[in-house]
């Protein structure tokens, strides 16, 4: 399955998972719920995925922790913000260009409009 079509499931889960829980919780509950709905429906998805930064010749173990990594393909991060920033949205692209992966999901859980608070994130390898 390409990255487009894995972002077409996640955006249409994390409505799901919206609608029955509503805003407002911890980042942690959406992100058991959506990595849930996802293996349900047969995805690969790994938790708290952590991806090490390679500095010079040297590979450091205390690198970033991936919310979600679906397929080994799609980042998902979750947030609990009153408003996604520039910086959520640079954070994401750093951890695409350091993976070498093409595409993040951005998603804010703590929104009236959750229409608006999914957002993807593309690397322009």
């Amino acid at each position: 399955m390409k990255e487009n079509d894995i972002s077409y499931e996640i955006r249409g889960l994390t409505y799901k998972v919206y609608n029955k829980l509503g805003p407002g919780l911890l980042e942690s509950i959406y992100e058991q719920a959506l990595a849930y709905e996802l293996t349900k429906e047969g995805f690969d998805v790994k938790t708290q995925s952590c991806l090490p930064v390679k500095y010079d010749d040297i590979f450091m173990d205390k690198g970033f922790r991936l919310d979600l990594l679906v397929e080994e393909k799609v980042i998902v991060e979750i947030k609990l913000v009153e408003e996604l920033s520039f910086l959520h949205k640079k954070q994401l692209l750093t951890y695409l260009k350091i993976s070498g992966l093409i595409l993040g999901i951005l998603i804010n859980f703590n929104t009236i409009n959750i229409n608006n608070s999914i957002i993807r994130i593309a690397n322009r390898l």
